[in-house]
């Protein structure tokens, strides 16, 4: 099958590029010159762990294609999936004009059947608009141009994306006449081969389930935070309290880890999207409304403890970070709690120095001088005042705390992802502030 996926940023590349792992003929399209040369060259725009191999063997191979010309890339294809941003408005909601200038592109330069698909997450009724730009278009030239919209929303994780794509949970996929279920059908069947369901349906359910997943697994993420905040005041072990409801099947013991808040390209913007897509239908998301705030919040908390710890004199300290990505295995910065963080330290007067395994290039892009980077964990612990945990990359779990104590001014550590056990840091000398649980040598440490 021939295949054209325009975009290439997180979702348009890694769609693209397992496509072509299975054998099929595509091509990525972008209208950044410069981002195409280098994807040209192997040169990749994210950082995703498996990407970059893969995307040279097929590039070499011939099967994965790169061009700035949606007008040549979608003559004869079977299927153009739509992966471009669809940033959030000052509202919260979802920008569409890159998703619609896409389509009118399609519509003035298709020249045979294909399906349409929209891979972007984008709210409900969006395939309806894309529907209406290609027809608008067609209509302006001679000959009937037939062709399906489609709704595929990804579900991939960043860092696992690979493993996500080629080994789904599920495919879902909304359409609207059965010549498009059998070509999405055939454009998946590679990946059904080990019983990974595919779901078809009507588009706007399709368009609501993405929303709907993301929001849920916010929700459950936000509600964590807020039981571990909850917890200090108590004095119970979020720790202990996440095992006791993880072991429960209805609940399970994914996205409750009590943490300093959820960021990323998905969540913040997938859930003031639908907010945003409820207030206009005349409908308030009053559950929602209140994960967003909590998160917000909860970005915060940790600042809040280490302004506790030093009873307000912050200026002239120094603090070490470890980890400014918003998750591990990727160095994606986008609403990340770092970004919070950091920008609170430096508002009271703070010296920040900070290392993640590769997020740094994109800190310094975003961050410039304003902080120091380190060139390895332990360099940016040198005459630290103390040290904040804010990602949980597997390299930051079991640190020499002889080398940590030594090369800190005081042995104080602020774990914004609870990955160390406070007994152990106690008996090894140190304070330490996890979230959800309170300190034995504190009072109250509410966050």
């Amino acid at each position: 099958m021939r295949i054209a996926v325009v975009g290439t940023g997180y979702v348009g590349l890694v769609t693209g590029t397992c496509l072509a792992e299975v054998g099929m003929d595509v091509t990525c399209i972008d209208i950044d010159v410069k981002k195409i040369e280098n994807l040209r060259k192997g040169i990749l725009p994210i950082y995703e762990p498996g990407l970059e191999e893969m995307v040279l063997r097929n590039t070499q191979k011939g099967r994965l294609n790169f061009s700035t010309s949606i007008a040549e890339s979608i003559q004869g294809a079977d299927v153009a999936f739509i992966a471009v941003g669809t940033p959030p408005g000052e509202d919260g909601s979802a920008d569409l004009k890159y998703v619609l200038a896409v389509a009118r592109s399609i519509g003035q330069h298709m020249n045979n059947y294909m399906v349409v698909v929209t891979k972007s997450t984008v709210p409900v009724g969006t395939a309806k608009k894309v529907r209406a730009a290609i027809e608008e278009e067609v209509a302006k030239r001679e000959g009937a141009f037939e062709f399906d919209v489609a709704s595929n929303p990804e579900f991939l994780k960043e860092g696992a994306a690979i493993e996500d794509f080629l080994k789904p949970d599920r495919i879902v996929i909304g359409v609207e006449s059965e010549r498009a279920e059998d070509i999405m059908q055939k454009v998946y069947k590679p990946f059904l081969l080990n019983g990974h369901p595919i779901i078809f349906m009507d588009i706007p359910s399709a368009e609501m389930t993405k929303y709907a997943a993301n929001s849920m697994l916010a929700t459950k993420i936000s509600f964590m935070n807020d039981i571990a905040n909850l917890c200090e005041i108590m004095g119970a072990d979020v720790n202990m309290v996440r095992k006791g409801i993880g072991s429960d099947a209805r609940i399970g013991n994914k996205f409750i880890y009590p943490g300093i808040g959820y960021g990323g390209s998905c969540f913040p913007k997938d859930v003031k999207a639908l907010i945003k897509t409820a207030a206009e239908n005349g409908y308030e998301m009053q559950i929602l409304k209140s994960v967003e705030s909590v998160n917000e919040n909860q970005k915060s908390v940790l600042f809040n403890k280490v302004t506790r710890h030093f009873e307000g004199a912050l200026a002239g300290k120094t603090f070490a970070l470890w980890g400014l990505s918003f998750k591990p295995k990727t160095d994606d910065m986008r609403e990340a709690p770092s970004l919070v963080i950091i920008e609170k330290l430096l508002a009271a007067g703070c010296k920040v120095k900070a290392y993640d395994p590769v997020a740094i290039k994109e800190a310094q892009h975003i961050l410039g001088d304003s902080i120091e980077f380190a060139k390895d964990q332990y360099d940016a612990l040198i005459d630290a005042d103390a040290l904040l945990i804010i990602t949980e990359w597997p390299e930051f779990r079991s640190p020499n705390l002889k080398v940590v104590g030594k090369l800190m001014k005081d042995k104080v550590i602020f774990d914004g992802r609870n990955i160390y056990d406070l007994q152990e840091m106690e008996e090894a000398g140190f304070n330490y502030y996890g979230i959800g649980v309170k300190p034995h040598h504190s009072t109250i440490d509410i966050a």
